[in-house]
């Protein structure tokens, strides 16, 4: 029996686009629900990288890497409350443009829904969520008009 040895597979570098790495480990999944991919609104490739060895302190991580797409703001915020340790690199002619960390600011509106079904938020009522971040690492939001404790 020939034993062929294993070959890394790596991920493709892209031209443009984004990438967003050192997600924690096993959360991929829920940034895609965040930027809303599917198979009917992406015409570029997309590559995740899942449990990925990390040469940081964490043993593992996610990685994506989304071509000629560029994140908005809320987005980035959205992704900073599932992945507070997240590096977005913006990639431009193979090349990084500009790299950041994700920031989750000390209050947020209208990022999260509260849990709370009797929260005023979710009775109908035309009022953003509010939170106020209590924790970061991981992230815990307290609801500003019922006081209900978020957490991941």
């Amino acid at each position: 029996m020939n034993e062929t040895p294993i070959k890394e597979v790596k991920l493709p570098p892209i031209r443009n686009g984004t990438v967003i790495d050192h997600i924690a480990c096993g959360q991929a999944l829920n940034v895609m629900k965040i930027l809303k991919v599917n198979d009917t609104n992406i015409d570029s490739s997309i590559s995740i990288g899942m449990h990925v060895a990390s040469n940081k302190e964490e043993k593992w991580k996610d990685i994506i890497k989304i071509e000629d797409r560029e994140l908005d703001s809320k987005m980035v915020d959205k992704i900073a409350l599932i992945a507070p340790d997240a590096t977005i690199s913006i990639i431009r002619d193979y090349y990084v443009a500009e790299k950041f960390q994700v920031c989750l600011e000390d209050h947020v509106v209208g990022l999260a829904r509260c849990s709370n079904p009797n929260c005023i938020t979710n009775r109908g009522e035309p009022v953003a969520p509010e939170f106020t971040v209590i924790g970061r690492h991981p992230p815990q939001l307290r609801c500003c008009y019922c006081d209900r404790l978020l957490t991941n």
